[in-house]
């Protein structure tokens, strides 16, 4: 799996929320999330894109992600020659 920086994804995942439909688990692109006891519970915070799938398709809104902030999006912006909200430089 791959992962961006560490411990700085803005996932964020209410557990007493979740009411169990497993949507998370079907959207997530990186496959993050898992069922547990009825439960969605995220398994690798870290691999997060912060694409925002699984916030728009949690019909509890128990899952927050500021969509569009991560490192991969900075770059992507960075490369369309815009400012990215990313404070890495790629060095050739």
């Amino acid at each position: 799996m791959s992962h961006y920086i560490t411990g700085v994804t803005t996932l964020r995942l209410e557990v007493a929320g979740c009411i169990g439909c497993g949507m998370c688990v079907a959207v997530c692109p990186h496959a993050i999330f898992a069922m547990k006891d009825g439960k969605a519970k995220i398994t690798d915070r870290d691999a997060c894109m912060e694409c925002g799938a699984c916030a728009r398709n949690c019909p509890a809104g128990a899952i927050t992600v500021r969509a569009g902030v991560g490192c991969a999006s900075g770059i992507i912006m960075g490369s369309l020659g815009k400012q990215g909200d990313c404070c890495c430089t790629m060095e050739d």
